[in-house]
């Protein structure tokens, strides 16, 4: 496609929330309110996911308008999936492959149907997900059940303190400082609106998120970026807490 054909699609397509060089000196998002987004953000963690996927497996769950599933294809991965439930963004993250020459497979999908896919993936990315879902530990129990099959890269819109505080395995119920420490994990609940946008539902701090990616069954192995979390998929831990699939007792 020419460059004006190119342009005539980009503002068709529009509006854009991810920024992509599509051909030489032509983005799909110029004025993005944050600017070069999301190759900002990715190359501050961009080193830490293996250069390497040759022969792999990708899922990309909440895909947008596939960034990361064409970083992920740049990288050999043998096959890329990316999945989304808003039909407008797989059609951009489509006409984007198609200009790039990138063989990249998606579906209009939700994260909490992931089990439909009947496959694991070597790598799995979860980026910018959680908190627009009104059911966020269910997802990542999700994943862990049906698609993660090593390596999961996660990011999460955190506010709040960045700290990390030392919780205790329990406590007496009268016992109720700790949940005032600004580093206890802390989900906060967004009930209208958060940036001028409905869809965002929870606004995590680091200790919570980090605590939910450890009772979902994930092992932490690296936080290269602030938001952003290397996990391996690890057996569900502490024992006697309900997870996902609930069961009722015999």
């Amino acid at each position: 496609m020419t460059d004006e054909t190119l342009r005539r699609r980009i503002e068709a397509l529009g509006p854009w929330f991810h920024n992509i060089e599509v051909a030489p000196g032509l983005f799909t998002a110029p004025g993005h309110f944050l600017g070069d987004y999301p190759t900002v953000k990715w190359r501050a963690f961009a080193d830490a996911v293996p250069a390497d996927l040759t022969g792999r497996t990708v899922l990309d769950i909440g895909c947008n308008a596939g960034f990361y599933a064409v970083e992920m294809k740049r990288r050999g991965a043998a096959r890329v999936l990316g999945i989304d439930e808003d039909e407008r963004y797989l059609d951009q993250a489509r006409f984007v492959a198609g200009a790039l020459g990138a063989e990249i497979e998606f579906r209009t999908l939700s994260v909490y149907d992931v089990g439909a896919l009947g496959e694991r993936f070597d790598v799995v990315l979860f980026m910018g997900v959680l908190y627009h879902l009104r059911h966020p530990l269910l997802a990542l129990d999700l994943i862990h059940a049906h698609v993660a099959g090593d390596l999961v890269v996660f990011q999460s819109l955190q506010r709040g303190a960045r700290t990390v505080a030392p919780v205790a395995p329990d406590y007496d119920f009268f016992e109720t400082a700790h949940f005032d420490d600004p580093g206890y994990p802390k989900l906060h609940f967004i009930e209208r609106h958060y940036a001028g946008d409905p869809t965002n539902w929870w606004a995590p701090n680091r200790a919570c998120t980090e605590a939910m990616l450890r009772a979902s069954g994930f092992r932490i192995e690296a936080h290269p970026e602030e938001e952003v979390y290397l996990c391996r998929r690890a057996a569900m831990p502490v024992e006697g807490r309900p997870v996902y699939p609930a069961r009722p007792p015999a």
